[in-house]
């Protein structure tokens, strides 16, 4: 097991768990190498998770309301490194992503198609796992449906309300926002300051408080509960999911930026008004940009997954996507997304140069010392890529020197690396069918031939075919490089 992040448990009441005392907790802590920024705290904080060898997470997934962009998915690419690494550690990490799949837009977007709402939505769903998994994205522990949990808001609501934080009125559920001192905690705004962009404000007893359940209106799907039929509202059905699947209490709670106000502070209030620790750590991702505003349908400047697939493979995209760090907002271009593919390539050309002369590499079973540095520190994924290129470059700099085992040892790290960001490009996901990475190893035998041939003319003095042999392949963008065990061969953007 390679380095990672060292975890450790706090952990009472459950007698099937290990039981650990303040003194242990205290020095456990000591032994933390992986941190994260909190949003809740505002600072990064060692990750020390509620069971030991277990690391629950929930993240905030798709309103199944149309065709997925870059934007959407870099959220569940970024926590889907995060996974990995906790995995790496040997962590058994159970993640749940939640699928919004009735919504005002939804209902309206499908209306304007003249499609049914549970087609609509059922039809977009796909769309978004056929992206996840198109970029290589785990598949989560469960996906479930808000329309599927309707029994545990019902619940939840009905806690809400016998502790005085939540009221019926109107036929609608409302959360009573000055009714909890704490509203505001997460994302640092004033009670008196808050907007929660409803619109029109019912039968509220303050425009400050937010709905939980709307009443049912006339051709719009609705499910009954003891304040009459309706559907739910945005933010009760994540904390009603949520906690379902991973307990009152679980580690992180993660999502995109522009979810930390209203949807994230009001879960967090309505849980912990209805008596639940519910997430230990926040994680926001930033945006993708376009322009400097974020990417959204509403802008029109959204560049779709089935769009981007036509011009580069899921793997460069994913590439492009986790690269920068996961608090950075990318600024769409064609140019960097060019930038990226091109490095993406160099990596990939190095381990099928390896595989060709050498014989498959394996997978290292230790990362770096400096990667994990890297991702322990808030999941910085930029060092991270920084190690995995300079180790690529030590690789190439061995195999054209003919030191086969420093290659081989180059190219097993070199895997181990960018499989923990699912990049790895012997993975099967990437490896089969065409890739790049199976076109090297068929050029390879091409090159190596030719290189056969020129050595013969070289030693039959021909030395006019041996320079037509290294012309053509120079023309090609191969680079030939004659050392003391040979001539060597590269793609002369590999360095």
């Amino acid at each position: 097991m390679g380095p990672g992040p060292t975890i450790r448990v706090v952990q009472d009441g459950d007698p099937g768990l290990p039981l650990i005392d303040a003194d242990l907790v205290t020095r456990s802590l000591c032994e933390v190498s992986l941190r994260l920024h909190d949003t809740a705290t505002r600072e990064q904080r060692d990750f020390v998770p509620l069971r030991a060898g277990t690391v629950s997470m929930y993240v905030c997934g798709a309103t199944v309301q149309g065709v997925p962009h870059i934007g959407h998915v870099r959220s569940s690419l970024n926590y889907d490194v995060l996974r990995r690494w906790l995995t790496h550690a040997g962590n058994d990490v159970l993640l749940v992503r939640n699928v919004t799949d009735i919504d005002d837009k939804i209902l309206r977007k499908a209306a304007d198609a003249g499609r049914p709402w549970w087609e609509w939505a059922a039809t977009h769903e796909r769309a978004f796992s056929a992206a996840y998994d198109a970029l290589g994205c785990l598949p989560a522990s469960v996906e479930p449906r808000a329309t599927g949990h309707i029994t545990q808001m019902v619940e939840l609501m009905e806690r809400l309300i016998e502790r005085g934080h939540a009221y019926a009125a109107g036929g609608d559920v409302y959360f009573s926002v000055r009714s909890f001192p704490e509203y505001g905690a997460l994302s640092g705004q004033k009670v008196d300051d808050v907007a929660q962009g409803e619109g029109d404000c019912g039968d509220k007893r303050d425009p400050l408080d937010f709905t939980l359940w709307k009443g049912a209106k006339p051709g719009e799907p609705s499910w009954p509960t003891p304040w009459g039929a309706g559907r739910p509202g945005w933010h009760l059905e994540c904390s009603a999911m949520a906690t379902a699947y991973l307990g009152a209490e679980f580690d992180i709670h993660g999502g995109g930026l522009d979810l930390v106000f209203p949807h994230h502070e009001n879960e967090q209030a309505q849980s912990h008004a209805a008596g639940d620790g519910f997430a230990r750590y926040w994680l926001h991702n930033a945006w993708v940009t376009m322009g400097g505003e974020k990417m959204s349908k509403s802008l029109g400047n959204t560049l779709s997954i089935p769009a981007m697939l036509q011009r580069v493979r899921g793997v460069e995209l994913r590439y492009y996507l986790v690269g920068p760090h996961y608090r950075s907002a990318i600024e769409y271009s064609d140019a960097a997304l060019a930038e990226s593919v091109s490095a993406y390539r160099r990596i990939e050309s190095f381990v099928g140069r390896v595989a060709e002369r050498i014989g498959t590499p394996d997978v290292a079973a230790e990362v770096p010392a400096e990667f994990a540095a890297a991702l322990d520190d808030d999941l910085g994924t930029p060092g991270a890529l920084a190690v995995v290129h300079n180790t690529v470059r030590e690789g190439n700099s061995a195999l054209d020197a003919g030191d086969r085992d420093a290659a081989r040892a180059a190219a097993e790290s070199v895997r181990a690396m960018t499989g923990v960001l699912g990049l790895d490009p012997l993975d099967e996901k990437w490896a089969a069918g065409g890739s790049d990475t199976a076109a090297i190893a068929a050029l390879g035998a091409l090159v190596d031939d030719l290189l056969v041939k020129r050595q013969e003319a070289r030693a039959s003095r021909d030395f006019a075919a041996a320079d037509e042999v290294r012309d053509r392949l120079t023309s090609a963008g191969i680079a030939v490089e004659d050392g003391p065990d040979g001539p060597t061969w590269s793609l002369k953007d590999v360095q």
